[in-house]
């Protein structure tokens, strides 16, 4: 049997998976499948972070409260614009079948 390969995360990846947990109150199990990775490394993600040291142990840098509304505010315009463009391609669906 071959030996499945371990999955590598950014650090970008996994602060964004910590915030997901700890500022918008997504359940880790919820944030997990989201996200599709194991429950137990974002637990020990979200462990790390709230103990004040990053994963690999060393002290993680303070974000300044501009920085973490400048992150909010880029997660909620990418997600604006999927929606955007999901709504976009259902409205030219439905008028192709309209005429």
């Amino acid at each position: 049997m071959q030996r499945i390969p371990k999955r590598r995360y950014t650090a970008e990846f996994r602060a964004e998976a910590v915030k997901l947990v700890l500022e918008q109150k997504v359940g880790l199990t919820e944030a997990a499948r989201r996200l599709d990775l194991p429950a137990k490394s974002l637990a020990n993600w979200v462990r790390a972070a709230r103990s004040g040291k990053s994963v690999k142990g060393q002290a993680a840098h303070p974000v300044s409260d501009l920085e973490a509304e400048n992150a909010r505010l880029r997660s909620e315009n990418a997600r604006l614009k999927m929606e955007r463009e999901i709504l976009r391609k259902a409205a030219a669906y439905f008028a192709k079948d309209a005429l």
